[in-house]
């Protein structure tokens, strides 16, 4: 794919959050790397912000003529605001990024020049990762729980920055559920994927806009919604506690037998109880998540609502 051709279309969707600190000096730096070089289009996704993000968006809709605005009714959580910008995504491949310059817009060519290889997606591989320990703890589990659920490839790391081919983004537009995770809708398209290099910076905001409570919610987005093996790991957990259950009463007869001045312990007893309630307890649990998922996407709970957009057509891919 030749990106120097005129009638090749970069299209850059960056979900806004509380980020009016930062969001013009992205939209400034991705001009500066891309203008004169290849056309492009930035679709901005205010997600609801509580602080001034909104009127900087307008501001920049109408200085910019490359600059398309979507405005969400309420914050519906990133993955949810990027699809919300994807689906009106006009380029033959998009680039999604952060609004806080954590991933830093001189960077992109490497993204562009890496699929150029045949890539379906590459993902930026952050040299030295500048978030805080809880951001950087969070950010491994959600790569173990990928490899392990959703058959990631070991050496690639799910980060927010990434590039992908426009019939990938068409695939992935497909989804409906109010639960995307894109990670998950990305390993459930292509195997193709490559990696680069990439710097990483500090934050300019205070502190990241993602809560443990959010993190947690993206986690089970992309294990219920993407594999069944939550489901098969809990039958196996109970078939073993089962069996350990088993094991533990047949010693316990036996002791019984050979020496019937033993006293079977109330001790042992409400620790076996806990154990196995507290057990089944979870997998119920899960259960319940996973039917209440499908209540909820049952009853078309919507993925986003836009309440306005700017510079963008209602015809959509």
């Amino acid at each position: 794919m030749d990106f120097q051709k005129n009638n090749i279309l970069l299209s850059i969707v960056i979900p806004v959050y509380n980020s009016e600190k930062t969001i013009k000096t992205v939209v400034q730096k991705i001009k500066e790397t891309l203008s004169a070089k290849i056309e492009y289009e930035i679709i901005l996704v205010n997600d609801g912000s509580k602080d001034n993000s909104y009127i900087h968006c307008i501001d920049l809709y109408k200085k910019h003529s490359f600059v398309k605005f979507i405005n969400l009714s309420k914050n519906f959580g990133q993955h949810n605001a990027i699809l919300a910008g994807l689906r009106f995504a006009k380029g033959d491949c998009i680039v999604f990024m952060d609004d806080d310059l954590q991933t830093p817009p001189e960077e992109i060519w490497k993204l562009i020049n890496k699929i150029k290889e045949g890539y379906d997606v590459v993902y930026a591989n952050y040299i030295i990762k500048q978030h805080d320990r809880f951001k950087t703890f969070c950010s491994k589990i959600n790569n173990i729980m990928a490899d392990l659920l959703l058959k990631k490839p070991r050496n690639i790391n799910i980060t927010s920055y990434f590039i992908i081919k426009k019939y990938l983004a068409s695939e992935i537009i497909n989804y409906v559920g109010p639960y995307p995770y894109l990670g998950g809708l990305v390993l459930r398209s292509t195997e193709n994927i490559g990696k680069v290099d990439i710097m990483h910076c500090k934050r300019k905001n205070d502190r990241s806009n993602y809560s443990f409570r959010s993190l947690l919610s993206l986690w089970f987005n992309g294990f219920t919604n993407f594999s069944v093996k939550p489901l098969r790991i809990s039958f196996f957990l109970g078939v073993i506690c089962s069996l350990v259950g088993f094991i533990f009463s047949i010693s316990l007869v036996i002791r019984k037998i050979i020496d019937p001045r033993v006293v079977l312990g109330w001790t042992s007893t409400i620790v076996a109880i806990l154990l196995f309630s507290g057990i089944q307890l979870i997998l119920i649990g899960l259960l319940g998540e996973y039917i209440g998922r499908i209540f909820l996407s049952q009853n078309k709970q919507p993925q986003y609502v836009i309440k306005e957009m700017y510079n963008i057509d209602d015809n959509k891919n």
